[in-house]
């Protein structure tokens, strides 16, 4: 495994407002993503430097205090480590779906209760 963290998430509850605070924090202009159900904002990402890129997340359903920082890990497949999850004793919230030209997501939850993602282009 390479660098496993690949991308992260902060679900908000009011995009412009969090939209605002962060581009005001950062001094960074951030960029819609098209993205299916979810309204993403994403940070700027240097792509041949490492470190992780990430986005401000809306999706109905999820509110932001809920976990709202996810943390996605990089693989060929999500598929692949979603199908351990559940014997490794976690659970899965969202089995693998298409996030469009980003690729394909799963989200989990470890035995401590906590949300990670998956991410793969395939």
């Amino acid at each position: 495994m390479n660098n496993p963290v690949g991308w992260f998430e902060i679900y908000v509850d009011d995009m412009p407002r969090a939209k605002t605070f962060y581009e005001a924090v950062f001094g960074a202009t951030l960029e819609q993503l098209q993205a299916g159900e979810l309204e993403m904002w994403a940070f700027p990402m240097q792509v041949n430097q490492s470190g992780a890129s990430g986005s401000l997340v809306k999706m109905p359903g999820f509110s932001a205090g809920r976990n709202s920082v996810i943390i996605y890990f990089s693989s060929e497949n999500c598929e692949h480590e979603e199908a351990r999850v559940v014997a490794a004793g976690g659970k899965i919230e969202k089995p693998k779906m298409s996030i469009g030209q980003y690729g394909f997501i799963s989200l989990v939850y470890d035995t401590e209760g906590n949300m990670i993602g998956l991410h793969s282009m395939q």
